[in-house]
């Protein structure tokens, strides 16, 4: 049966202490404390106790041979907060300022992690695992450095928890004429190549005003869409905006789901070339990649918030801040990379002016 050592208490040392005073023998006060001979043993020569040959040998007093409880329980703290791993991430360490600069530019600690590895190959002290970053932030003391970190996190949380997704409220319209996502074409499930987009809305304070958000299921490029409103008449226009500028093989396929601002999709599909594809009620999953971005993007534009107020051209700088950042199930490249070094895009002579990476 496996048995669990435990260190000698104080209670125990000072018990140690006495029983020596006495001259009790080795084996007696293992017997009285339950413990090993050898433990016992152990603990008074780590902590200068001597036989009574010894102490006539080199002339000393006949006492407890030196040993002392409470030293002895002082040494045994020094000697255990000397065995603790160095943190790598310290507060005023070089690695904690380049993981905070990482994460001033809003990427998650996994992403964190992957730069590091990428910036540093082979020096390991210099690496860090996203489990390493969100203990080195959740350990610290509550106060406003703390809350000053958590609020540069995905969820802006002040502790660690498991997300508990709420059932989806309201209930959608009835369209009509609409084409099922699994009749959509093996490329734009397999994602093999670019071209076949999802597409959603996020609302905001009161469901008052909307942006349109789409993502390349392939690149997983995100354009954001300032709307008018939420009505199919807005989301028309705008989504029409949108795909405007890309060349016919970047407009393949969209995926929605049954809202019914999307009531004008067949104008959508014959104004932009587009094969419109719709999910099956309440199915979510089956747009993961934009329920994903659109959680993202609720660290540029929080729930409850009036989103109208932000122009184009602002949400733009969101969502390019987004597409910049390097991402797993792309090889950590960033998916401005993927999408502009696309050969279509390239023909069509749509290079972006800012630099890629971060």
């Amino acid at each position: 049966m496996t048995r669990t050592y435990r260190q000698l208490s104080a209670e125990e040392r000072g018990a140690v202490m006495g029983m020596k005073h006495r001259n009790c023998s080795i084996r007696e006060i293992a017997r009285v404390l339950e413990r090993s001979p050898s433990t016992i043993c152990r603990e008074l020569h780590r902590n200068g106790w001597q036989s009574q040959a010894e102490q006539c040998t080199m002339g000393r007093p006949r006492t407890a041979g030196g040993y002392d409880a409470q030293r002895a329980s002082k040494r045994a703290r020094r000697v255990r907060r000397a065995a603790w791993p160095t943190r790598k991430l310290e507060r005023h360490g070089p690695l904690w300022a380049e993981v905070r600069q990482l994460l001033a530019l809003k990427l998650s600690p996994e992403q964190i992690a992957a730069k590091l590895r990428q910036r540093h190959p082979g020096q390991i002290q210099l690496q860090a695992s996203h489990e390493t970053i969100y203990t080195a932030i959740y350990a610290m003391p509550k106060g406003d450095f703390r809350r000053e970190l958590t609020v540069l996190l995905r969820q802006g949380r002040a502790a660690r928890r498991p997300p508990s997704p709420g059932p989806r409220e309201g209930r959608r319209g009835s369209l009509q004429d609409i084409v099922s996502i699994h009749v959509r074409p093996p490329e734009a499930n397999d994602r093999l190549v670019p071209g076949h987009w999802e597409g959603d809305l996020i609302k905001g304070k009161g469901n008052a005003s909307a942006v349109g958000t789409l993502v390349c299921r392939h690149t997983l490029f995100a354009m954001l869409v300032k709307l008018d409103g939420s009505k199919a008449i807005d989301v028309l226009e705008g989504f029409r905006q949108a795909f405007a500028p890309l060349p016919p093989e970047i407009r393949q396929t969209l995926t929605y789901d049954q809202g019914k601002e999307m009531a004008l999709h067949k104008q959508l599909a014959e104004d932009t070339g587009l094969k419109i594809y719709f999910c099956d009620p309440h199915s979510p999953w089956q747009r993961g990649i934009n329920e994903h971005t659109n959680g993202l993007l609720r660290q540029y534009l929080p729930k409850g918030t009036d989103l109208s107020v932000h122009s184009q051209r602002e949400l733009d700088l969101m969502a390019w801040e987004l597409n910049i950042r390097p991402r797993k199930t792309l090889g950590w490249k960033s998916p401005a990379e993927v999408f502009f070094n696309n050969k279509a895009m390239r023909d069509a002579g749509l290079i972006p002016t800012v630099a890629l990476g971060v």
